[in-house]
């Protein structure tokens, strides 16, 4: 009998796919428990719209985390911190403050992106990379000048 799985089953398979199973195992044990639902022609043709669907959408997804990549690519971002007269900052610029610079020209980038290769604890230029969905990387620069 083939199922549609609509758990993870670890000796069958994952989610969404199409197993065949003996009758008994899914008529006792996979359907009464909603791990599994029957096979019928008009459920695997919903099955197979709505993966050309989920297709559609991860295409568009990683289309627009393409777009953001290029805007970020090479931008400059100013931050202002506290420093001394050497040019040493107060404590550190974090991935939070540089997320929220980002923000604030229209990027909408989560701190845990902002990827910092070390404290950034000088006022100067610094490069940092904002790592996007579908494993795309943008570098910034970061320019951090001095408060009061």
């Amino acid at each position: 009998m083939k199922v549609i799985l609509t758990r993870d089953v670890p000796s069958l398979g994952k989610a969404g796919s199409v197993v065949d199973v003996k009758e008994g195992y899914a008529r006792n044990y996979l359907l009464p428990r909603g791990l599994a639902r029957e096979a019928t022609e008009g459920q695997l043709r919903a099955l197979e719209q709505e993966r050309a669907a989920q297709q559609r959408r991860a295409a568009r997804e990683e289309e627009r985390a393409r777009a953001v990549a290029q805007a970020l690519e090479g931008r400059t971002v100013r931050v202002r911190a506290k420093a001394g007269s050497a040019g040493r900052l107060f404590g550190a610029v974090t991935a939070q403050q540089v997320a929220e610079a980002l923000k604030g020209m229209g990027f909408d980038v989560d701190r845990r992106q902002v990827e910092l290769p070390e404290p950034i604890k000088a006022v100067g230029t610094h490069t940092v990379t904002v790592r996007l969905p579908h494993g795309l990387l943008a570098r910034v620069r970061v320019e951090v000048t001095a408060d009061g």
